[in-house]
């Protein structure tokens, strides 16, 4: 027998999250070659804590536990979009830094996407329903049938738009995720 071409099988772990302050979304996925397969996904459910402090401490811990048990190898979030409702994008963003600090706490760098983004790289277009966008992965994850948490596919859509742009991407530590979105984004500075 010849000698066989060394295939890059290397895995890597991605931990996709869909921030919210009612529900969030997770899912993770393991990435060998350029092969996907879900490891698992689901949602945090937050609406029974009635305290915002609570609900912020809960992600926390999830988020923390979820690193812990599955050990991905960077974290994935979809950015806020902004709203007319201050309050709301408030608890939002705090809801994503949460998560993100969860992250850096076990020292694993995180990326974010504008939803927009999201949306593009999974379906090719970025205003794609939730829908279509759940639509897509079962295509793209072999799934048998669509997830019917939409939270949930759309942080396994945020796993996977990180996979498809990973290659692209330059980390230069753990602010790369916020300087490249920033990059990307100019219009969302003020």
């Amino acid at each position: 027998m010849g000698k066989e071409a060394k295939i890059n099988t290397k895995e890597k772990i991605i931990l996709g999250i869909d921030p919210g302050t009612n529900v969030m979304g997770y899912g993770l996925i393991q990435v060998t070659g350029n092969n996907m397969k879900i490891i698992q996904y689901g949602v945090i459910h937050l609406k029974k804590y009635p305290d915002h402090a609570v609900k912020l401490k809960k992600i926390f811990e999830r988020v923390t536990q979820i690193i812990d048990e599955y050990h991905p190898d960077s974290v994935a979030l979809e950015a806020p979009f902004y709203g007319e409702n201050i309050q709301s994008m408030l608890k939002l963003g705090r809801a994503q830094g949460v998560a993100m600090a969860a992250a850096l706490s076990r020292e694993i760098s995180f990326i974010e996407y504008s939803p927009k983004k999201v949306k593009q790289s999974v379906t090719g277009n970025g205003n794609a329903s939730k829908e279509q966008v759940a639509e897509m992965l079962k295509s793209l994850l072999a799934l048998t049938e669509t997830p019917k948490l939409l939270d949930a596919t759309d942080a396994l859509a945020v796993a996977v738009c990180h996979h498809f742009h990973s290659g692209r991407i330059q980390s230069s530590g753990k602010n790369a995720g916020w300087k490249s979105f920033l990059a990307e984004n100019p219009e969302r500075i003020k």
